[in-house]
């Protein structure tokens, strides 16, 4: 049938990656063809400006099997994977890097360990070919970092070579630095993980579009996704910890008045900070209650969303 879903989605983000285009493109339809099973490729273009969204084009319209997405701005990986995913129709999904350091040839080998009965197949890049200084070291102490927060056990979780069942990754909303933590997302919705090493090649064109300053947005989404984590279910269970802390210490300032105003006799403008600072715990402490109980507003609602459906 012709409007009939593919089985394999390939989603490739890509910005500024002109002399990479073609060379991936050709080496992902050799891959999938090998598997002869119904397939797409989806390339998304991030705002490239060295021509990349020309050469994008010129593919889609020789190969029926391609289609494109163009962003007007540079977003980021995130928005440009999330807008891949969503136009996906396959039942099996297949990401990776627009550099040429993925190899496509281990598309097969993840698709046939996820059909082995899990929801999300991970690439472990093992001999990675990459800066030591720069690249590894960084990459190790976040990998640590990260499993540790999210109780996901992976080798590199920075790996953009990954399967996941289709179904299950559109239902994922990306934003922030979110790409670098699809497994955890995952994980919060019951899936089975896994994991396999997977060829790395030294980069031949263009230049690694990572730098220092995303490392602000990747640990307050990983603190984003620890809250999801842990208190999805009941956030007002943890908004009410702090709600309890502002309070106690609010008393504790309350204590610290009538103690200079009676034992100590002093005058009230000799407490006006005591006083001050009473007030704003107690404000903050009801905030924070209120926060807990929007929180399981949005939860609840959510859930009757979902049953709905």
């Amino acid at each position: 049938m012709k409007n009939s879903a593919p089985y394999i989605s390939v989603v490739v983000p890509l910005y500024n990656e002109v002399e990479n285009a073609i060379r991936l493109w050709e080496a992902i339809v050799t891959s999938v063809k090998s598997m002869d099973k119904t397939y797409e490729i989806i390339l998304v273009d991030d705002g490239s400006t060295d021509g990349t969204r020309d050469v994008l084009r010129q593919i889609a319209q020789e190969n029926k099997h391609v289609k494109i997405i163009l962003f007007r701005a540079n977003f980021g990986q995130s928005a440009a994977m999330a807008a891949g995913f969503k136009a996906t129709r396959g039942d099996v999904v297949v990401a990776l890097d627009g550099d040429l350091q993925n190899d496509p040839k281990d598309i097969p080998r993840l698709v046939e360990k996820l059909e082995q009965g899990f929801d999300v197949v991970s690439g472990w890049r093992k001999n990675r070919q990459d800066k030591l200084i720069a690249r590894k070291i960084p990459s190790r102490i976040a990998n640590k970092i990260i499993c540790s927060v999210t109780d996901v056990q992976l080798h590199d979780t920075g790996c953009s070579l990954k399967a996941f069942r289709g179904e299950m990754l559109r239902k994922i909303s990306l934003y922030g630095e979110m790409h670098r933590f699809i497994p955890a997302l995952f994980r919060m919705h019951g899936a089975k993980i896994a994991e396999m090493p997977v060829t790395h090649h030294p980069r031949l064109f263009g230049t690694s579009k990572y730098n220092i300053s995303r490392t602000f947005r990747v640990i307050m989404d990983l603190t984003t996704i620890r809250l999801l984590m842990r208190h999805l279910d009941n956030p007002s269970a943890y908004f009410g910890i702090f709600s309890g802390i502002c309070l106690l210490t609010g008393f504790a300032s309350l204590a610290g008045i009538l103690y200079f105003l009676i034992i100590l006799n002093s005058e009230m403008a000799d407490v006006n900070i005591l006083v001050t600072m009473a007030v704003l715990l107690f404000a903050t402490s009801v905030q924070f209650l209120f926060f807990g109980l929007i929180g399981k507003l949005i939860v609840f609602s959510g859930n009757k969303s979902l049953n709905k459906s």
